[in-house]
């Protein structure tokens, strides 16, 4: 007699399902948790990274096919730098952790503990990872390199993969991330540290919930250790940056999000993602899950190019930006703005409406001067 399926067993497979027959999931990376995080209200993005959905392939499927992404030629680039800052058993990128972030512990010696952190599946490597930061030797320094952890999100687990993780010898934990982007003259584009801080924010919470089931629990350091190239060489070059102000933005947009099981058990029966759909089946498959599309998902999500498309359609005003959206209170729709402005639709006493009422005046007013002239 089989035995029962559990709440987790179900999810999994209502979630496989959705994904399609035989169709591989695509893991979350902390690239798209972030993601994830910074738009919390967008269910269809909720589902479809829980699910594993390649979302690339679904663009494509649906005739909105995505840019979003690195370029080949930025990948190969950033693995080879990767590589040279790893090179000897890490020593370089120990040196950088010691000097930028640990100055009064021991210098890291030549050879320093780099334990092998291969395993069966992520769960596998998950397990190898915890084990290995539970048997760093206490007054050395180690260095886990592409260590595994798992966080959960929205009721679903995500496994995560950082470049690397240091431990001190006073037993406490960095997150390092590795970038291509050149460091000129000591610093870096703002936009790209804040990104990749949002990222390491990511780490540092899936890194706690792994502290926090040992006993004495470690301390994971909220100065995490960013490694470019220095200058336009490939010499590598450090920079610590605290992630304290991300890493509780991240933990509360993760806290608000929507529980997968709650959007899954909302859905029609029989609804899937598989790209090999015909296109009207699975428009109407993505359609059936709300988004929350804004001009910033161009830069995070493969499939914001078809939201924004639909947003559009139905004069939505969230397509003019989440500032705007926010100013306009109950007015949901580019008609309902108009109308409210002309003095058509709304109450006099809302402030949204006495706001874009007296804009229409003003504007009234100088184009009649403007003519006048």
């Amino acid at each position: 007699m089989p035995l029962p399926r559990t709440r987790g067993t179900a999810l999994r497979q209502r979630l496989a399902e959705l994904r399609g027959p035989e169709v591989p999931a695509k893991a979350l990376d902390a690239r798209a948790l972030a993601a994830l995080a910074a738009n919390p209200g967008c269910k269809r993005r909720a589902i479809l990274d829980g699910a594993g959905v390649n979302k690339t392939a679904l663009a494509s499927a649906l005739g909105a096919p995505s840019a979003f992404g690195q370029s080949q030629f930025a990948l190969t680039r950033g693995n080879a730098f990767e590589a040279k800052v790893k090179a000897d058993g890490g020593a370089e990128l120990l040196r950088l952790v010691h000097e930028r972030l640990d100055r009064g512990a021991e210098p890291p010696p030549a050879g320093a503990e780099v334990p092998d952190l291969t395993a069966i599946g992520p769960e596998g490597r998950t397990a190898r990872t915890a084990l290995a930061l539970r048997e760093a030797t206490a007054g050395a320094w180690t260095l886990l390199d592409h260590p595994m952890l798992a966080l959960d999100v929205a009721g679903s687990p995500a496994f995560l993969e950082p470049d690397a993780v240091v431990v001190h010898p006073d037993g406490s934990w960095t997150v390092v991330e590795i970038k291509s982007f050149p460091l000129l003259d000591g610093s870096a584009d703002p936009s790209k540290v804040g990104a990749a801080a949002r990222q390491a924010a990511v780490y540092v919470l899936a890194l706690e919930e792994v502290a926090a089931r040992m006993d004495p629990a470690p301390k994971v350091r909220h100065r995490v250790l960013l490694v470019c190239p220095k200058d336009f060489s490939n010499l590598p070059a450090a920079s610590a940056v605290d992630i304290r102000k991300q890493r509780a933005v991240t933990a509360r947009q993760l806290a608000r999000l929507t529980r997968i099981e709650d959007i899954a058990d909302a859905l029609p029966e029989g609804t899937c993602f598989a790209p090999d759909l015909p296109a009207a089946e699975l428009t109407a498959a993505v359609e059936s899950v709300p988004a929350t599309y804004a001009p910033e998902c161009l830069s995070a999500c493969e499939l914001a190019f078809h939201c924004r498309d639909r947003s559009r359609a139905e004069g939505a005003v969230t397509s003019l930006g989440r500032s705007v959206r926010a100013e306009l209170g109950g007015l949901t729709t580019v008609e309902d703005v108009l109308a409210a402005a002309r003095g058509e639709t709304g109450d006099p006493d809302d402030p949204a409406v006495a706001a874009l009422r007296r804009a229409a005046e003003l504007r009234a007013e100088a184009l009649g001067v403007s003519a006048c002239r």
